[in-house]
């Protein structure tokens, strides 16, 4: 984790000078403005991981001499297959289109945004895939 938030450290300090850079040549407000607050999303991750990264344990990342195998091992665990995310998907197109179409078409893409989303956040407490 060190590597990583002194590579954000860097990468904000870089930015911040691009902002200075661009708002004195460009004399442009909107653009400055956007890489002031790039920058401030830079040094907020870059202080989150520095931080951090003095109270975990080293990784193999932050050792020059680790192979990727280091950091191996398991993940977590993955849903081996699920129907919810294409129910909130059709319900979220469906709640994009009543914006543009009409707002009548909610009260059908509400219903498929609720089941698919009580039915994402339960699907282990019924079924087949109760125990995992």
């Amino acid at each position: 984790m060190k590597i990583q938030g002194k590579m954000f450290i860097w990468l904000s300090v870089f930015i911040l000078a691009m902002a200075i850079l661009y708002g004195v040549w460009s004399k442009e407000p909107v653009g400055t403005t956007a890489l002031f607050l790039a920058f401030g999303l830079a040094i907020m991750i870059g202080y989150y991981l520095a931080f951090t990264a003095k109270r975990v344990d080293a990784m193999a990342q932050d050792d020059k001499e680790a192979d990727v195998a280091d950091e191996a091992g398991e993940l977590g665990f993955f849903a081996p297959h699920s129907w919810q995310p294409l129910s909130l998907a059709v319900g979220g197109a469906l709640a994009f289109l009543a914006v543009a179409m009409g707002w009548w078409i909610l009260y059908f893409s509400a219903p498929l945004i609720l089941v698919g989303l009580f039915g994402w956040v339960f699907e282990f407490y019924r079924g087949e895939n109760q125990n995992q």
